[in-house]
């Protein structure tokens, strides 16, 4: 791979920041611009709504176990050449989706995608840690990246919509190609490679154990409702569940670069933050599923019209993350988590009231109740997850918090779909917009914890934990610099700073 000398000029160093931003657009889009094409998928390809479940969670599961990899595999590699798979494997992934003629097919081609986008944000975020080098300048460069963040994820329902209705479902994967073989290609003539001093070992029980067990979890809970939890299958998939938590408890305080430290599970702060991770994006993975379903098969809407219609929830969030994210700099975390928590509780309360009629002005203020919470809770979440921890170790509290929201948005899906499976198919035989109400009880429950937990975790009690749980850590040279490392691919950011997704 030929030497690229490292950006010396402003101009260069921008440059840097927009391929890397090309690698977030892709992924952020992939997450709302197939939940536009579910219907499509679905009535195309003959399959249920578990298989739309799988569509998702596929891509979200594999991620949610691999990014943390994807970033160490950048910093032992090299983060230019780790980048550059990534692009190509995430290519590779969207032009086989594209011509997926099964469900089975186009979920092996999804958790394809997700290896390569395991390498692309955790490893983009490392090179821009390391390109900008003046901490000025790096703040302004995460703030563009956080920037990227929601403006993917507004112009993903309408992007979806437009293509799924003018050329079809498949096209939604075609836009990746171009994007992806560009950014491979400027990455080569611009991106200079670079590495970490110290990378952290590879985990191998650690890391085999959670992917066991994030995907026993989720195949239990979307395939239950149709098996049934008495099943061979079910009963087995439960047990390897088990099996897998037992693995990570007993060997990972016992590894001596641990994929993930218990022991910062000790702090508070961290603990809550990785809850508050979890009901966040379990919360917008629900909503998400669950208004495509609707307003496309019960209200009859095309998908650019139910893109559209969403953009009330979008558009807040791409408003308020940044504002959010200077309340945390000056005034800490509570203030943006309490609303955001009141806010996602009364949107989801609204629409638990959801019928074939509901008119479209409540439709509205629900969505953007929703959009605006979201968008407000997001960027304290990693804030609160190192609050009192010690630097050293605050890339790898990142770190985790990142790899929690993932696995929200997987359980979010997971468990409204099957929710509204048995309502459905149940002996009531709901219509699909009554069979919607368990599942938004749900995502008001994630907005109700979401409340809570933002009063304890910014409580004096909750930062004495985090400051004992720091005391017990052993950190050392190497351990610092490692972490580091580790807070640059998870994209993380340390208190003060605007954390990016």
């Amino acid at each position: 791979m030929s030497h690229v000398p490292s950006p010396t000029t402003r101009r260069q160093r921008l440059g840097i920041l927009a391929i890397c931003c090309m690698s977030l657009v892709i992924v952020g889009l992939d997450n709302t611009i197939v939940n536009v094409a579910l219907p499509s998928i679905r009535r195309d390809l003959h399959t249920s709504v578990s298989g739309l479940q799988w569509t998702i969670d596929a891509y979200t599961l594999v991620l949610a176990s691999l990014v943390m990899l994807g970033g160490s595999t950048g910093d032992r590699f090299g983060r230019r050449r780790t980048f550059q798979t990534g692009l190509l494997l995430f290519t590779l992934g969207s032009l086989l989706c594209s011509l997926a003629p099964n469900l089975d097919i186009l979920v092996a081609c999804r958790m394809l995608q997700a290896v390569g986008g395991s390498m692309l944000n955790p490893v983009a975020m490392s090179i821009i840690t390391n390109v900008f080098d003046d901490p000025r300048e790096r703040a302004q460069a995460i703030g563009v990246w956080g920037g990227v963040v929601g403006i993917s994820l507004a112009a993903g329902p309408i992007v979806g919509g437009a293509l799924v209705s003018s050329i079809g479902w498949r096209s939604i994967f075609w836009i990746n190609i171009p994007v992806g073989i560009a950014g491979f290609v400027l990455a080569a003539r611009f991106v200079p490679e670079s590495r970490a001093a110290h990378a952290r070992r590879f985990d191998p029980v650690g890391q085999a154990s959670l992917i066991a067990l994030f995907a026993s979890v989720t195949y239990t809970i979307i395939e239950a409702p149709t098996a049934g939890w008495g099943s061979t299958k079910i009963l087995t998939s439960m047990i390897i569940a088990v099996g897998a938590l037992a693995s990570v408890l007993y060997f990972e305080p016992r590894s001596a670069e641990p994929l993930i430290d218990l022991r910062f599970f000790r702090s508070a702060p961290f603990s809550g933050a990785s809850i508050i991770a979890l009901g966040a994006f379990g919360a917008l993975g629900g909503f998400l599923f669950l208004n495509t379903l609707y307003l496309q098969d019960a209200r009859h809407l095309s998908p650019l019209h139910a893109g559209l219609d969403v953009l009330p929830m979008a558009l807040p969030t791409l408003v308020l993350a940044p504002v959010s994210g200077r309340i945390v700099g000056s005034r800490g975390a509570r203030i943006p988590l309490v609303f955001g928590g009141v806010m996602v509780l009364a949107g989801s309360l609204m629409l638990t009231r959801m019928s074939d009629t509901t008119s479209f002005t409540w439709l509205f203020f629900a969505y953007l109740c929703f959009g605006s919470g979201f968008g407000a809770v997001n960027p304290p979440i990693t804030n609160a997850a190192v609050s009192g921890m010690p630097r050293s170790q605050a890339g790898v509290a990142a770190g985790v918090a990142s790899t929690s929201r993932q696995i929200g948005s997987s359980l979010g899906v997971a468990v409204v779909g099957a929710l509204a499976t048995s309502a459905e198919r149940g002996p009531l035989h709901l219509g699909l917009a009554a069979a919607t109400h368990p599942g938004w009880w749900v995502v008001a429950g994630c907005g109700a914890v979401m409340l809570v937990l933002a009063f304890v975790t910014t409580s004096g009690w909750a930062l004495g934990t985090a400051r004992r749980a720091a005391d017990r850590l052993v950190v050392g040279p190497r351990a610092e610099v490692a972490a580091e490392a580790t807070l640059a691919r998870s994209g993380g950011a340390l208190p003060g700073s605007v954390p990016t997704h």
